[in-house]
This record gives structure tokens, sequence and C-alpha cells, in this order.
């Protein structure tokens, strides 16, 4: 590793061109990960994943916040997981820029075939599962219109997830079904749950990507950043690729905090009238001040 980030740093020295300087606000940075279904059906483009994270460098902390994808936003008289779908990562970063009353700096949009690729060239990633459950709910793809010979239960559309509680390996295939499921039985059956859960996977992966055995083949690295550069729809371009390295190596070598937090049921509520005769969560205050407040603590 001392190999590798010794030539980076001599690369730093004789190529500023990979060194731009990172857009930020008073030395924090934020980021919008969205994940998308892509697959081409009626729901390709909606946000099935909102993640809002932020890197404040002056106290070298990570804030991974979620926000469900049922928050009512009335502007568009639509889900936010819909900005995506009516205006592209525009309007997207205007949506989340306004529910948390901060700006974007950059994107990444990924697909969940994408998704499950990267985790699996990692080897797949490390994942706390805090409580055991079920969900024999999960759709499965390309039989949404299946009529099931007749079954009025639909059972064949779906499969039984079962996840045992305890700290496991997770591959793609694994990790997309832990982060979607979102018809459990308890707790674990809630959106506030399910953004946790989406939490932890980016968590491992964060985990794979700062291990020092990670860089002890440079050219895995190099295959990495050609994968993602494959499938990540992002603003994070080639000049600032150095610039990011770097911010990671300092935040690691400082020692990083992370702080997860989801726009939880203390600041959304399901209203019991219907909007467009959908289920979805609204501010309880009836407007984002009181959210705007809890993001503003929760990053300072």
């Amino acid at each position: 590793m001392a190999l590798v980030l010794g030539g980076v740093f001599v690369f730093r020295k004789v190529n500023s061109t990979y060194f731009q300087p990172l857009r930020n606000d008073n030395g924090r940075i934020n980021l919008l990960f969205l994940g998308i279904n892509g697959s081409g059906g009626e729901d390709k483009d909606l946000t099935d994943t909102i993640i809002f994270a932020s890197v404040n460098q002056n106290v070298n902390k990570i804030t991974f916040l979620s926000v469900p994808r049922d928050v009512w936003i009335e502007s568009l008289k639509a889900k936010i997981n819909a900005a995506y779908h009516f205006g592209g990562i525009d309007l997207a970063k205007k949506t989340i820029s306004e529910v948390l009353d901060q700006p974007v700096h950059y994107y990444a949009v990924l697909n969940f075939d994408s998704f499950e690729k990267i985790i699996d060239f990692l080897g797949g990633v490390e994942v706390n599962v805090e409580r055991a459950f079920d969900d024999y709910k999960f759709p499965i793809a390309g039989k949404e219109k299946d009529l099931c010979n007749g079954d009025r239960q639909l059972k064949c559309r779906y499969e039984h997830l079962r996840f045992e509680a305890g700290v496991q390996i997770m591959d793609g295939k694994t990790a997309l079904k832990f982060a979607r499921s979102r018809n459990a039985a308890g707790v674990e059956g809630n959106d506030f749950s399910r953004s946790a859960r989406q939490q932890k996977i980016l968590l491992g992966i964060k985990n794979k990507l700062t291990d020092s055995k990670f860089y002890e083949q440079p050219e895995k690295a190099i295959e990495l950043l050609q994968l993602l550069q494959r499938e990540v729809v992002t603003d994070v371009k080639p000049e600032i690729y150095g610039s990011l390295a770097f911010l990671g190596y300092d935040l690691n070598k400082k020692g990083v905090s992370i702080e997860p937090s989801v726009l939880n049921g203390n600041l959304l509520i399901n209203p019991k009238y219907h909007y467009s005769r959908q289920w979805v969560l609204v501010p309880k205050d009836k407007d984002f001040q009181r959210i705007h407040e809890f993001v503003k603590n929760l990053l300072d």
C-alpha cells in the first residue's frame, strides 16, 4: 500500500490534471446517490434508493442520510422518487436540496445490474444484519404481470427471502435483495428500516475500498475505476479522481467517523387522507422546516 500511495504522491507533483479542487461549502462536500431499476420497465428510472452523503473535512466525519422514496413533493404532485423520472438529475438535485436545505455538489446514479456487478467485483461486502427477518413477497423480475394460472394470491410473482441475524458476506444479488426488501413482517417491513439496510451496504462498500489489502494490487484498483466509469452515471470527472483519492486517504489516516441517519417517523408521517391515491410520507409539520433544522444539526 505504501508503494501505491507513494507513487500517487509523486504523480501529484508532476501532473495536476487529476487533482482539481473539489466543489464544497466551507469544507463540506455533499454527494447524492440514486439507485434505479434501469431494466426498461415502467419504473426503470424511479429512484428506489436515495442517499445523501456529506463529507465534513473540518471534523473528519461522513454522514449518510437516507430519504424514503415515498416522501410527497407537492410541487411535483408526486413522490420524491419520481423527480429523476420527470426531470433527470437536475430536478432530482433541486428536489433533494429543497427537502434537506443543502446543496448537492456531486451525484452518482446506479442501476440494479451495475450494483450487483460492483459488489461482485469487490468479492462481496460484509454486512451486519441486526435482526433476522422474512419477506414472503419479494417481487421476481419479469413476473410482474404473470397470472399464476389463476391463483388469486399471485404467489408465483414472489419469492421468499430469509435473512439471519449476524455479520455475513453478501454477494451482489444477495445485497440487492437485502437493500430492496420492503414487505418483511415487523419492524424490517417499513421504509425506514429499508433505508437503514441500504446504508449498511454502502458502508460495506466503503470498508472494502478503504481496506489496505485492496491497494496491494494496483491493477485491481484500475479495473474497478474502469468498471465504475462504465456502470455509473455521475458528474465525478477524471479531473478530480486524484483529489478524491487523497480525500479518502486523509480521512482514514486521521480516523474518520461515520454517522448513519434516516428521515424517519419522528419527522415524517403517513397521512390519513390520500395523495393521488398513493401511500405517501409527509412532514409532520406540513412543511420541511423541521427537517431542515434536523439536517443542519446532524451535519454540524
